[in-house]
């Protein structure tokens, strides 16, 4: 586990090494993350179930926050709530 010291809020993350590379964890947004798709999804009556069926995507992991996911999956979740990237972004520190 790494603290990155570059700005007045220290930050966790990790840094994990895998046959496909090095990929970084940052479980401070990730959990921000989590928490702003389950919000959306609960605001609309949703479960986590209703979500799958429609997205093919397991969000019951990513409300985890354990799940490191892409760009490409928060985008077509962003999609199916009906907002934009910078939308689901606006006011997260």
């Amino acid at each position: 586990m790494l603290t990155n010291s570059s700005s007045k809020k220290q930050k966790t993350f990790c840094i994990l090494v895998s046959a496909m590379g090095t990929q970084i964890k940052d479980t401070e947004l990730l959990w921000k993350i989590a928490q702003k798709l389950k919000r959306l999804r609960e605001e609309r009556g949703l479960s986590q179930r209703d979500v799958f069926a429609v997205t093919d995507i397991h969000i019951a992991r990513i409300e985890t926050a354990k799940v490191n996911l892409s760009v490409s999956t928060l985008n077509e979740l962003c999609k199916y709530f009906g907002i934009t990237l910078t939308e689901f972004f606006r006011d997260m520190d």
